[in-house]
C-alpha cells in the first residue's frame, strides 16, 4: 500500500464514521495514521542523499554549493562538462595511518622478494625491514624511502604490477584493525561521491600515491575509472617480450603527484581547473588554492582527523598527513573543515 492508498483510506474512514466512532474504527484509524507517519519518515531518510552525516554545517555547505551550481537559472549555474571534483586518497577517502598503505604495500613486497636477494640481509634499509624494525628501516628517511620503492616496485611490466597490486589488495590487512585495506575508506565519502555524480560531477582522484597502485581497484571501491586517477609515476619503457608489447616500469621517478605538482598533474590529465576539492593535509593545500582561485563558485573542503576513539587524531605535528599550514589557509578562507567527530555519524562501514 502506498502514501496515497493510505491517506484515501483515512479518510474513507471518517466519511463512514457516525458520530459516536466504535473503539474499533479509532483503533483502525490510529494504526493507519501510524503507517502513514511510518511511510513519511522512511520516504525523508531515502532521499537524504548523505545519511552517513551529520546535520551540521558541513553538510549543509556541500548540498547548498551542490544545488546551486546544479540548478539551471541559478547565477551560479556550472555546465556538467566543467563540474569537475578533485579527491586526495590517502587520509581523505581512505584511511592513513600508522601510515601510508603504499609503503606497507612496498614492505611486503621485500619480504616477498627478500629470497632473491640474498645481499638485503645486510644492506641497509632492507636488513631492519626484514627483522620488523621499520624505525630503522626509515632513519635513512627519504632516500631509504626511495630505495625501498625503486628495488620493489619496479622491473616488471605495467600487467605484472597490477596482477601483483590486485592479490595484495585482496588478501592483505590493516596491521591495527585486521580488515581488508579495501574496507578502511570513509563513508561519509564514498556517498559523496556517489551523490557528486548523481548531479553531473566527475570525480577523480589527484594523489601522491601511485598512479599503478591505485588504478586497478579504484574503480570497484570508489567509482572511479583509471583515466580518472591521477598520481605518482615512475617511467615505463615499450619493448617487445617474445614478439609482445609491453610496458616496463623503470626504477626511476617520472612525476611526484604531490603539494605544487597537485595542481601540474590536473592540468595535464584533466585540463579543466576544478570547482570543488577535496583533501585532508598540507600536500593537498595547493590544489585547494588552485581550485578556490578559479572563476564561478568554488567548493573547498578538508578532512580533518580529530577523532581518536572511531579513528585516529592528528594534525599539526604528525609524520603522517600533517596538517598545519592547510588547516590555517582553510580557517582564513572560509573553507570547509569537516570535524570527523562532529559531522561524521559513522566513518567506515563497520566499527573496531
Amino acid at each position: 500500500m502506498n502514501q496515497g492508498e493510505l491517506v484515501e483510506k483515512v479518510a474513507k474512514a471518517r466519511r463512514e464514521d457516525s458520530p459516536m466512532q466504535t473503539p474499533r474504527k479509532i483503533y483502525l484509524m490510529t494504526v493507519v495514521l501510524a503507517g502513514v507517519l511510518f511511510f513519511t519518515v522512511a520516504l525523508c531518510q531515502a532521499a537524504d542523499p548523505l545519511p552517513s552525516w551529520n546535520d551540521t554545517g558541513s553538510k549543509q555547505a556541500i548540498i547548498a554549493f551542490v544545488k546551486k551550481v546544479t540548478q539551471k537559472g541559478s547565477a551560479d549555474f556550472v555546465p556538467p562538462s566543467e563540474r569537475i571534483a578533485t579527491f586526495d586518497n590517502d587520509g581523505t577517502l581512505w584511511a592513513e595511518q600508522p601510515m601510508y598503505f603504499q609503503f606497507l604495500f612496498a614492505l611486503d613486497r621485500v619480504k616477498a622478494l627478500a629470497p632473491q636477494h640474498p645481499e638485503w640481509q645486510d644492506n641497509e634499509p632492507f636488513a631492519s625491514l626484514l627483522k620488523d624494525d621499520i624505525k630503522g628501516a626509515l632513519a635513512g628517511g627519504e632516500p631509504a624511502i626511495y630505495q625501498i620503492a625503486m628495488e620493489t616496485l619496479t622491473g616488471v611490466t605495467t600487467e605484472e604490477f597490477e596482477k601483483i597490486v590486485k592479490d595484495w589488495i585482496a588478501t592483505a590487512k590493516h596491521p591495527m584493525t585486521k580488515r581488508p585495506y579495501t574496507e578502511m575508506v570513509y563513508q561519509p565519502m564514498l556517498e559523496l561521491l556517489t551523490y557528486l555524480r548523481a548531479h553531473g560531477f566527475k570525480t577523480f582522484i589527484v594523489s601522491g600515491g601511485g598512479i599503478d597502485f591505485m588504478r586497478p581497484w579504484a574503480e570497484k571501491v570508489y567509482g572511479i575509472p583509471p583515466e580518472q586517477v591521477i598520481g605518482s609515476s615512475v617511467k615505463t619503457k615499450f619493448e617487445l617480450q617474445g614478439g609482445k608489447p609491453v610496458l616496463v616500469r623503470l626504477p626511476e621517478v617520472n612525476f611526484i603527484d604531490d603539494g605544487e605538482g597537485k595542481p601540474v598533474g590536473i592540468q595535464q590529465h584533466i585540463g579543466r581547473r576544478p570547482i570543488a576539492a577535496f583533501g585532508n593535509s598540507d600536500g593537498d593545500l595547493q590544489m585547494l588554492q588552485y581550485t578556490a582561485d578559479g572563476n564561478g563558485a568554488r567548493f573547498c573542503l578538508y578532512v580533518h582527523h580529530d577523532d581518536a576513539k572511531r579513528e585516529w587524531a592528528y594534525d599539526r605535528i604528525s609524520h603522517v598527513g600533517r596538517l598545519d599550514k592547510g588547516l590555517d589557509e582553510a580557517q582564513a578562507k572560509g573553507w570547509t573543515v569537516v570535524s570527523m567527530k562532529k559531522d561524521w555519524k559513522t566513518i567506515y562501514s563497520y566499527h573496531f
